[in-house]
């Protein structure tokens, strides 16, 4: 793999710990953004400064508990910062722990994570794998700053947006505990 400038790793691995948190309001292990960065590709292209870097073939980034796979990343960055970070493939995924939930997943053709706006856009068989909930669909926009969901299904009508909710447990109340059947009435 070629050198890609430690200050655009460092900024990549802010917005890819950003985007960790697709699918929850949680915050995504605080202990990842204090691990090592790792980056691997079969190939880099890109410039120092601002621009676009693209890493291809294979591409796999780790950072504690983040876990990204795609065929394809695009990091745009302007004025020192990364803007726009677009992941591609037959099936573009990562997975992160998020504090006291479990693992958080999502796959799609293409996950685009606009940072400024905090909008992350996941197209092309788009599935997201919560601890609580799912969410499939051919497209899922996830607001950061709000945790709001859009999906759709497919342009021709023929696909539909599945959304799976697991039944919350909450612990009854001390003295509200139902009295144990008597087994001579």
């Amino acid at each position: 793999m070629q050198s890609i400038n430690a200050r655009t790793l460092s900024l990549l691995a802010l917005a890819l710990a950003c985007l960790g948190v697709v699918a929850s309001p949680a915050a995504a292990l605080q202990s990842d953004r204090q691990q090592t960065l790792e980056v691997n590709a079969d190939s880099t292209n890109g410039i120092l400064g601002d621009g676009v870097t693209i890493l291809s073939g294979n591409v796999e980034i780790r950072q504690g508990s983040l876990l990204i796979r795609a065929d394809r990343a695009e990091v745009d960055k302007a004025d020192g910062k990364v803007r726009q970070i677009t992941l591609r493939g037959d099936t573009a995924y990562l997975q992160q722990e998020i504090e006291e939930m479990g693992l958080v997943t999502a796959n799609a053709q293409v996950i685009d994570y606009q940072v400024a706006s905090g909008l992350v856009l996941l197209s092309g068989g788009a599935q997201v794998e919560h601890p609580q909930y799912a969410i499939s669909g051919e497209q899922l926009r996830y607001d950061l700053n709000v945790q709001h969901f859009e999906g759709s299904g497919s342009e021709n009508g023929n696909g539909r947006v599945h959304i799976r909710l697991d039944p919350e447990m909450a612990p009854a109340p001390a003295g509200d505990e139902p009295e144990p059947a008597d087994p001579g009435r």
